[in-house]
């Protein structure tokens, strides 16, 4: 190989800088490799985990941008007088402007500069998030529309940070990160009430929350521009060997090859079934528990701002718990059930799931007349929901090529907003709303009537899982096509010898490149 040539070292492609879209380019001149030889990549471990962590701390921000509103839906209905239907549609707007970016971030995240994308969608959300809460009571349309623009800076995150994760670690040691980085969905949920209810309770007012966290997030920015690389797609795949440059396929190419892979739409529905249950549970649930400890008589109606906000604390502690020991017993009975059945993951999103479906029908039933046993089913409902998040993305990593990942989370978040938590809340709030428009108003009804919305949940839960057994039967086959020569991930046994017919191909230097 020409000294003009980068030689791949142990520390990844020395002498090759990024070019357009985060695929490497040769300095300077003289023959090269052809852009599609396969090449040795690594990152030093420490950098992988480094970075591992700045996308978690980021995730953790990410959600409890998603829940911080809901942890003081109250006071948020008493400052701009809105329904609970018109409540409901806050996180409509949030969620419909997220899935509509989406697919925006997935095609950009599969053709450029992933890490400058992450940087544009935090400066977005943390911006708007910021400024909405400047806003007067009279101008309560223009708070909507600022919930849509933090949903659209979100979707660069929710859609690119897994594939970044997927080109950081491979087999095993995914899983764990993966789950890890799942962990903060419950956790920056639950989080989001958390802060939103405790602020509300120490200033007065709800709006400092909104207040806070832009100076969170503008350490995620600084933390994600220093210590998170710009990786090749499938960068750790398969001991290093990755495709660099080669022919870029259409995104309608992408799309119908995803089209086709059953694993990824049966496993893309049960997520949608996942997203229904868990955005009308997240918005609606503290007000739920607070209307319930009014009607057993442990709390007074709220007539004016600010409202006791201990039910969204309540409920706020009660998901991190549930999500941190759900999330590291989905991903660690994942890894061990692998190793004795190969369609272990959806087998055990599906059994999650339909255990959820009760325990969720029993929390609402026996809610009016024991408030514990509410609390415990719920809190069951909620640890078992939980066990899929890292489980799932493992799924989609496993069965869709590096090149459409971006195009697959971004398809996969689409369509489960689409069906899922963008209309929930909404649902749920104009069935309450036209439930209690034909019942005498009090406060027992109220209750009735938001219980009685919630009850589609227990039902959509089980078609969720329905939706994974399906996944289980197509698993092995999408998984063997993603591994295929030519896909982007060759399969295990072929890695050394394709590292030796790549040598063979290239120049002779006199001195064989180390082994990664």
């Amino acid at each position: 190989m020409s000294a003009a040539c980068g030689e791949p070292g142990p520390e990844g492609l020395q002498g090759w800088s990024p070019g357009p879209g985060g695929h490497s380019e040769a300095m300077g001149s003289g023959p090269c490799p052809s852009p599609s030889t396969p090449t040795p990549w690594s990152l030093p471990r420490w950098r992988a985990y480094v970075a591992a962590a700045v996308l978690c701390y980021i995730n953790l921000l990410n959600y409890m941008n998603w829940f911080i509103i809901a942890g003081v839906l109250l006071d948020v209905q008493k400052f701009f007088q809105i329904s609970d239907s018109d409540a409901g549609l806050l996180q409509t707007v949030f969620i419909g402007c997220l899935l509509l970016s989406a697919p925006v971030f997935g095609y950009l995240g599969d053709r450029h500069s992933r890490k400058a994308t992450l940087s544009l969608g935090i400066l977005l959300w943390s911006g708007a998030g910021l400024s909405s809460s400047f806003i007067s009571p009279r101008y309560s349309w223009l708070f909507f529309l600022s919930r849509g623009v933090v949903g659209t800076g979100t979707a660069s995150y929710s859609t690119i940070a897994p594939t970044v994760l997927g080109d950081l670690f491979v087999r095993d040691q995914r899983t764990r990160v993966l789950a890890i980085f799942y962990i903060f969905i419950p956790v920056g949920s639950g989080l989001g009430y958390v802060l939103g209810s405790a602020v509300t309770e120490l200033t007065g007012n709800w709006r400092w929350a909104l207040r806070i966290m832009p100076c969170l997030e503008a350490v995620a920015l600084t933390l994600l521009i220093v210590l998170v690389p710009d990786l090749p797609r499938g960068a750790a795949e398969k001991q290093g060997v990755v495709t660099v440059g080669g022919p870029r396929s259409t995104w309608c190419e992408d799309v119908r090859y995803l089209g086709r892979n059953w694993s990824f739409v049966w496993s893309t529905l049960g997520v949608t079934a996942m997203a229904f249950v868990t955005g009308a549970l997240g918005f609606w649930a503290p007000k739920f528990l607070f209307e319930a400890r009014v009607v057993h008589g442990l709390q007074l109606p709220c007539f004016r701002e600010p409202c006791n906000s201990q039910d969204s604390l309540i409920f706020g502690i009660l998901t991190v718990v549930t999500g941190l020991v759900g999330v590291i017993l989905g991903a660690e009975a994942s890894r061990r059930y692998k190793k004795v059945n190969s369609r272990a993951e959806p087998l055990i999103c599906a059994a999650s799931l339909l255990a959820a479906a009760p325990c969720l029908y029993l929390a609402l039933i026996l809610a009016p007349t024991t408030l514990l046993a509410s609390y415990v089913f719920l809190a069951l409902g909620e640890l078992l929901l939980s066990c899929n998040w890292a489980v799932v993305a493992d799924i989609l990593l496993s069965v869709v090529v590096p090149r459409c990942r971006g195009t697959a989370e971004a398809l996969q978040i689409t369509v489960g907003h689409i069906l899922g938590d963008a209309g929930s809340p909404y649902l749920t709030g104009l069935i309450s709303s036209a439930l209690r428009a034909g019942r005498p108003d009090s406060y027992l009804q109220r209750f009735l009537s938001l219980q009685q919305s919630f009850l589609c949940c227990a039902f959509v839960i089980a078609l969720g899982g329905g939706c994974f057994l399906l996944t289980a039967l197509h698993l092995e086959r999408d998984q063997a096509q993603a591994r295929q020569p030519g896909t982007g991930i060759p399969d295990s046994q072929d890695v050394n010898s394709k590292a030796v017919e790549s040598e063979r191909l290239l120049p002779s230097t006199g001195a064989s490149p180390e082994d990664p």
